[in-house]
C-alpha cells in the first residue's frame, strides 16, 4: 500500500482513510452499490496522533446483527492505518465513518458511496 499523503481537512483525511480502508481489506470490501438490505451498520469514530496513526477507536454505533463485524471493523482500521500526517490540521485529528456490511459481510465505508 503506498504511503499516505499529508492531509489539510477532515474531507481529505476521511477520504484518504476510506480509501485506504479498501486497500487494505480487498477481500473484506465491496465497491458496488450498497445493497438495498444491509446485514448491519457499524459507526467508529477515529482520533488519530499527528503523524495519522490510531490513537482511539470509539463505537458510535454497534452492529444490531453480526456482533463479529464490530471487531472486523476495528481491525480493518488498524490495518488500514496511518492516514496521512495531520499536523496541518485544526485539532480534534478525529473523523467517523461508517461501515456498510452487506450479507456475505463484507463492508464498504460510506465516505465512498
Amino acid at each position: 500500500m503506498p504511503a499516505p499523503r499529508p492531509v489539510r481537512t477532515n474531507d481529505e483525511l476521511r477520504r484518504q482513510a476510506a480509501e485506504r480502508l479498501v486497500m487494505a481489506n480487498p477481500e473484506g470490501t465491496y465497491m458496488t452499490p450498497a445493497p438495498s438490505h444491509l446485514l448491519t451498520v457499524v459507526v467508529l469514530d477515529i482520533e488519530v496522533k499527528a503523524d495519522g496513526s490510531v490513537r482511539r477507536i470509539n463505537v458510535v454505533r454497534p452492529p444490531k446483527y453480526g456482533p463479529e463485524t464490530l471487531q472486523m471493523a476495528i481491525d480493518a482500521v488498524n490495518r488500514a492505518a496511518p492516514f496521512g500526517d495531520v499536523r496541518r490540521m485544526p485539532e480534534p485529528w478525529r473523523f467517523t465513518e461508517t461501515f456498510l456490511f452487506d450479507e456475505d459481510r463484507r463492508f464498504k465505508p460510506r465516505s465512498l458511496d
